[in-house]
């Protein structure tokens, strides 16, 4: 039986996955294009940095957020001097948390797309006089819609599972915080192991799904790579 806190739980889970995935494919595709092009040192350190989360401990991450994040930090004081709201154990610093512990799964597909298209389409569009800006948008997008596909179930699906950085900048405050991942942490703490067995099942499930797309689309990579 799902009760009302499961379902807030899950309601603010899938808004968060949601609100992440949908601003990290727009940051991305403009600098997983940037990082393609480039083979200098700065675009290896930046590629590095942003890939970074992929081997980091999430409680690492999570506690380094958190200290950039308190209100005496300069970050936090900006957020201060700005008249913005302070981001921890908060749902925007749940976001923004989001988004850098889950920019390496919507970054590298992309980037390994565009790096396969290679110079040609640009060359073409080069030649027909059109502007990158536009070859980009109308030319390298419709080319590379299977890995942003596949970059959006994945950054959903790995923010929708998260639970180390979560709890560490969120905390558990149900309603504004308590994700599903918590929610799990929680019964399994009051010792509420049905609850647990049914939020358990519903991700168990969803992972199961995921990985069936997942497959999907990269039969559909490769059908579209062999079809070049």
């Amino acid at each position: 039986m799902i009760s009302t806190e499961d379902w807030q739980a899950i309601l603010l889970s899938l808004e968060l996955a949601s609100i992440t995935t949908l601003i990290l494919l727009l940051l991305c595709l403009p600098l997983a294009w940037y990082l393609a092009q480039g083979r200098g040192l700065h675009h290896y350190a930046l590629n590095a940095l942003l890939t970074l989360p992929l081997i980091l401990p999430p409680s690492v991450l999570g506690f380094y957020l958190l200290i950039a994040f308190a209100p005496h930090s300069v970050f936090g004081q900006t957020l201060s001097n700005l008249g913005l709201p302070q981001l921890a154990f908060s749902f925007s610093g749940l976001v923004v948390a989001s988004m850098i512990y889950s920019i390496p799964f919507v970054l590298q597909p992309l980037q390994m797309s565009i790096k396969q298209l290679g110079a040609r389409p640009w060359e073409i569009a080069s030649s027909l006089g059109m502007p990158p800006w536009k070859s980009f948008i109308f030319i390298i997008l419709p080319q590379i819609k299977p890995a942003i596909a596949m970059a959006a179930v994945l950054c959903f699906a790995h923010t929708l599972g998260e639970f180390g950085v979560i709890l560490m900048i969120g905390g558990n405050i149900p309603g504004e915080t308590q994700v599903l991942s918590v929610r799990i942490y929680e019964q399994v703490e009051a010792l509420q192991y049905d609850s647990a067995h049914t939020l358990s099942a519903m991700l168990l499930l969803f992972s199961f799904i995921t990985l069936v797309v997942m497959q999907r689309l990269q039969q559909s990579l490769k059908q579209h790579k062999a079809g070049e």
